[in-house]
């Protein structure tokens, strides 16, 4: 998996399986592949990068072998969109304790702010070969 792009969310979070409906479409070469936090290869993935393969507070984003959290993340991955969301990169220029700081506030109140399920999404058949 050196050269794939993953994005590993909380699959129970609707925040969450919210940017992986958000990703997809704006996505057209599928650069991006998606899993759960809580699947295997969600686990197995967090571990080979040292992160805790309990770590559900953050979208993880793996980049040819290298991984990001938090708003890095996220921006990274807008970098990869169609545009204009390569444009969303410029707030790397805000200090990364200020970014981190607002994307944890969101992290801390998404299920409250947006919910979550008992389980995690389900990809289409048409989407499924995009999922880990």
């Amino acid at each position: 998996m050196q050269n794939e792009s993953i994005v590993l969310i909380d699959g129970v979070c609707h925040l969450c399986q919210g940017l992986v409906r958000f990703i997809i479409p704006r996505d057209p070469r599928a650069n991006f592949m998606f899993a759960s936090l809580q699947s295997e290869a969600g686990k197995e993935l967090l571990r080979a990068g040292g992160l805790p393969d309990h770590q559900l507070n953050t979208v993880v984003l793996v980049e040819n072998g290298s991984y990001y959290t938090e708003s890095a993340a996220v921006l990274r991955i807008a970098r990869r969109l169609r545009f204009p969301w390569p444009a969303a990169y410029v707030l790397i220029l805000v200090p990364k304790p200020l970014r981190n700081a607002l994307y944890r506030l969101v992290a801390r109140n998404r299920y409250r702010w947006f919910g979550r399920d008992e389980q995690c999404l389900l990809p289409s058949p048409e989407l499924k070969r995009r999922f880990l």
